[in-house]
């Protein structure tokens, strides 16, 4: 019997609605943007000062953030692998 897979952490804290920020992921129950928190912490990297300078945003945000951001840099590197494999469906032209 297959163990059922863990829904990822980013899943439960990033949400996307189009009344919020015109639908950019979003901290769920903030309005504060993914995006911000990865441009934050590449600026730097001081989990701490990005804690205490937004008090609502939890070390769990800011790990489903991460994770997030990772999924998306995977999935993005899957469908540009796909596109560069040849097609074996068409046969060769004679």
């Amino acid at each position: 019997m297959a163990i059922p897979k863990e829904r990822p952490l980013y899943q439960e804290r990033i949400v996307r609605d189009s009344e919020v920020l015109v639908g950019k992921p979003v901290i769920k129950g903030t309005r504060i943007p993914v995006e911000l928190v990865l441009a934050k912490l590449a600026q730097n990297p001081d989990l701490d000062e990005l804690l205490a300078d937004y008090p609502r945003l939890t070390r769990e945000d800011v790990k489903a953030c991460l994770e997030y951001a990772q999924v998306l840099v995977h999935q993005k590197r899957r469908r540009k692998a796909r596109r560069s494999e040849p097609n074996t469906t068409q046969s060769p032209g004679i």
